[in-house]
C-alpha cells in the first residue's frame, strides 16, 4: 500500500478522526445548549394576544386576587381561563368605549370566546395539577414568577423537566406557609426578617393539609426573642374545647406553640414534615408527571 498512501497519511487519518471527534462533541454542545435557550424554550418571550392585558396593572394597581379570574386553581387541574363575563364585570362599566377592549365587546356580544395565546403550555405527555401544588405550599411566583410586575405576560421559567426535578428533588426551597400562597412578594424567612409557625392543635378534616399550620412575621412572644413562644388564641380563631366537651366546664382557647425559623431551608424542612409532602425519592418518580 505504501505505493498508494504515502507516510502523511497516517498523521491526515488521525488528524481527521480526532477533528470528527470535536466536530461531534462541539455539535452535541451546541444542541444541548440550544434546547436550553429561549429560542427553543420561549423563556420570557412575550406572546401576542387578542388583549395586551396587563397583570401588573389588574394585580399591582387595582389589587385583583388570583383566585378572581383563575376561579380553580385551588381546587382543580388546571387555573382556567376566564371567561368573558369575568372582564365584563367591570368593563361593563369602565373603559366601554376602549379600542383595546373590541374583542373582549365582540366575545360578549356573540358568545364567543376570545382565542388566547397560552403562555404556560406544557406536552401534552405531561399532566401538572395546580391544585396539589396550591394547597402544599408552593406559592404563585414559584413558577410563574413575579406576575404582579409582567405588563405583558411571559413565561419566567424554563419548564423543562430539569426545572421540575429540581424543584422535586428538593422541595423545601419553595415551599412557604399556606398564607402567603397568593404573596408574589414573599421571600422567606431571615436572621432579620424571622418567621415564626405552630401546628394548630386539631387537624381539620377535608381541607388541605395547608391549613392546618399558622405562620406570623410578628413576634408572638411579644418579643422575647426565644425559639419557641406559646401564644393563647382568642375565642373563634382556632379548634376549642367547648362547654358539652369538657363536661359542663368553661371553654378553654387553644394554645399554639410557634417555633421561629431564620433560613428557608429551616421553614421548608418544617413544612414538609407538616404538609406531608413525599419524599425525593416518591416525587421523582416518572409516574408523578407521566400519566
Amino acid at each position: 500500500m505504501a505505493q498508494i498512501f504515502d507516510r502523511s497519511s497516517n498523521a491526515l487519518a488521525r488528524m481527521s478522526l480526532v477533528l470528527t471527534g470535536l466536530i461531534v462533541i462541539a455539535l452535541g454542545i451546541t444542541l444541548d445548549e440550544w434546547q436550553r435557550s429561549p429560542w427553543w424554550t420561549h423563556q420570557g418571550q412575550r406572546a401576542d394576544q387578542p388583549v395586551p392585558f396587563s397583570h401588573k396593572h389588574h394585580v399591582q394597581g387595582l389589587g385583583l386576587q388570583c383566585q378572581y379570574c383563575h376561579t380553580s386553581v385551588e381546587n382543580s387541574s388546571y387555573a382556567g381561563i376566564p371567561p368573558t363575563k369575568t372582564c365584563m364585570n367591570c368593563h361593563a362599566q369602565i373603559w366601554t368605549n376602549a379600542d383595546l377592549l373590541v374583542p373582549v365587546r365582540q366575545s360578549w356580544a356573540t358568545g364567543e370566546s376570545i382565542v388566547w395565546t397560552k403562555v404556560h403550555d406544557l406536552p401534552d405527555y405531561v399532566y401538572f395539577n395546580h391544585e396539589i401544588h396550591v394547597n402544599k405550599g408552593f406559592g404563585c411566583s414559584t413558577c410563574h414568577g413575579r406576575v404582579d410586575e409582567m405588563p405583558i405576560m411571559y413565561q419566567q421559567n424554563t419548564l423543562q423537566m430539569e426545572w421540575c426535578l429540581n424543584c422535586h428533588r428538593n422541595p423545601a426551597v419553595n415551599l412557604r406557609p399556606e398564607s402567603e400562597i397568593y404573596n408574589m412578594a414573599w421571600t422567606g424567612p431571615s436572621e432579620l426578617k424571622p418567621v415564626w409557625c405552630a401546628v394548630k392543635q386539631q387537624a381539620q378534616t377535608g381541607v388541605p393539609t395547608g391549613q392546618d399550620v399558622t405562620c406570623t412575621e410578628n413576634d408572638p412572644s411579644g418579643g422575647s426573642g426565644g425559639g419557641l413562644a406559646s401564644l393563647q388564641m382568642p375565642a373563634g380563631l382556632h379548634a376549642q374545647t367547648t362547654a358539652s366537651d369538657a363536661g359542663g366546664a368553661a371553654a378553654v382557647p387553644a394554645v399554639l406553640n410557634y417555633q421561629k425559623f431564620t433560613s428557608q431551608e429551616e421553614l421548608g424542612k418544617f413544612l414538609i414534615g407538616q404538609y406531608r409532602i413525599r419524599n425525593p425519592r416518591e416525587l421523582s418518580s416518572c409516574e408523578v408527571c407521566h400519566r
